[in-house]
């Protein structure tokens, strides 16, 4: 039953955003979007209005008293936002600071419903500590529990501590009080207003989509307008190919003082999906017939690469944004590769870490291991660093 509505809810929302990118043609379509741009007018009014509660103290939000950064975006996925909240927890932690990262656990395992419903009936307040994905020193959690970027974030970096629930001050205070931390990162946080304080807020834009179809949700995938730029610290262009001229005036007319940081994923190894001390370099694929796997937001980025890698992508096999992969699924796509002559399949890390165990591996499987390079801006990079450590 589980599994069956699974599948529906990711139909549902690849039909969606057909419809949303107009890859849908015929009058339904057409309609649907009608009332997905009323619907985007009404969320604009609402975005507009919390923001005004907030900055005019009729909604109250809560200071720490410590540094908190927040690395988010204006859209809806696929910015490739964890590689650079890993580099700043890294750097931040390199520099002396005791950091954790706190994340909502977007498609995280919740607690049970019952448990849910009780404490809303009873108008309880939520005092369940939040859930430790890693305690700096040991990975907690399976990916499930804690949400795929957050587990994958705990195994990328073995020295931060990485916490998971939707209350982040409540999140935060627990850091402190137990972990002794000094500096909050918050995944996604750019639209969480709730946590004050020495804030500096950290947006990224992808190049490549900078801000989606321009519309605002659920006609599109902004979550805020364009001039929402004005309250970023620090601007990160991801994806960039260099070409970003058109790009930087634009973003320059919301915030002019900005520091604007150009960034690619870069790939560092291949590691197998099932045993971590199995690395390859990048030339293992060069020249090779691939399988490409993927459930991630934009997956042409990651099969683009392997392609610049050197590789022959001979099948593509795609599935919806945070998949969560069965057996027999996996099976499929070896059975579908060795047919077309396939001789590795390659998956992302974000992928990687909801896989189940395969009892039959005909093909072998890797993820590919990535990082930021920092092609512009290296300078405004560690200066953010230096004045978040060294206030």
């Amino acid at each position: 039953m589980r599994e069956t509505f699974r599948v529906y809810i990711e139909h549902l929302e690849t039909f969606i955003l057909e419809v949303i990118f107009e890859q849908r043609r015929g009058k339904t379509a057409a309609l649907l979007r009608f009332v997905l741009l009323v619907l985007s007018k009404v969320f604009a009014v609402g975005v507009k209005v919390r923001r005004f509660l907030y900055e005019h103290r009729i909604i109250r939000d809560s200071t720490l008293g410590v540094q908190v950064i927040t690395v988010g975006n204006l859209t809806v996925g696929g910015t490739g936002k964890t590689p650079v909240v890993e580099k700043f927890a890294r750097e931040l932690q390199d520099a002396g600071r005791k950091v954790a990262i706190l994340s909502r656990g977007y498609r995280s395992k919740p607690p049970p419903l019952s448990k849910r419903l009780l404490n809303k009936l009873l108008l309880h307040d939520d005092f369940t500590p939040p859930r430790i994905v890693s305690d700096g020193r040991s990975l907690l959690l399976n990916s499930e529990e804690a949400g795929d970027e957050p587990y994958m974030l705990a195994s990328n970096l073995k020295d931060v501590v990485v916490l998971v629930d939707k209350d982040r001050v409540k999140a935060g205070r627990y850091a402190i009080e137990k972990f002794g931390c000094d500096t909050l990162l918050l995944d996604d946080g750019f639209q969480y207003w709730k946590l004050a304080g020495r804030r500096r807020d950290i947006v990224l834009v992808d190049c490549q989509q900078p801000f989606g179809n321009e519309h605002l949700l659920p006609r599109g995938t902004l979550r805020e307008p364009h001039s929402h730029l004005s309250r970023a610290s620090v601007i990160f262009l991801t994806k960039s190919d260099g070409n970003t001229a058109a790009l930087r005036a634009r973003i320059a007319k919301h915030n002019p003082k900005a520091s604007v940081i150009e960034c690619v994923h870069q790939p560092l190894y291949l590691e197998d999906a099932f045993d971590p001390d199995n690395r390859r370099g990048l030339d293992f694929i060069k020249g090779r017939k691939i399988a490409a796997l993927s459930g991630i937001a934009q997956p042409e980025s990651f099969e683009k690469s392997l392609v610049t890698q050197g590789a022959e992508l001979v099948y593509t096999k795609r599935f919806a944004d945070h998949h969560r992969f069965t057996q027999q699924e996996i099976i499929n796509v070896i059975n579908r590769g060795k047919k077309r002559q396939a001789e590795i399949i390659i998956t992302t890390q974000k992928d990687a870490v909801r896989f189940p165990k395969i009892d039959r591996r005909d093909l072998p499987i890797y993820f590919m291991r990535v990082e930021i390079n920092i092609l512009a801006g290296a300078k405004d990079f560690h200066d953010c660093v230096r004045q978040i450590c060294f206030r």
